[in-house]
Formats: C-alpha cells, sequence, structure tokens
C-alpha cells in the first residue's frame, strides 16, 4: 500500500508543472527569436548598403 502511494504521489510530482520554469522557457524562448530576428535583420540591412 505504501509503495502504491508513494508512486502515485510521483507521478503527479511529474506531471504537475512549476509556474516558474513555465515562465522561464517561455521567456528563453521569446529571446531566441528576438536573437535570430536581429540577426536576419542585420543580415538583410548589410546586404542592401
Amino acid at each position: 500500500m505504501k509503495k502504491e502511494k508513494k508512486q502515485q504521489e510521483q507521478v503527479k510530482k511529474a506531471k504537475k508543472y512549476d509556474k516558474g520554469q513555465i515562465f522561464v522557457k517561455v521567456m528563453a524562448g521569446i529571446l531566441a527569436l528576438l536573437m535570430i530576428l536581429a540577426a536576419a535583420s542585420t543580415l538583410i540591412y548589410s546586404l542592401m548598403i
């Protein structure tokens, strides 16, 4: 019985997402997108001159 409860708790913890962790991943994605756009725009601008 105790082992089953421990396994159920571990499954619940694995499925549960931390709000801070989600926020960090979203912000990292946004910053990566901005870096790619900045590099592309710089390349386009340098080729136009």
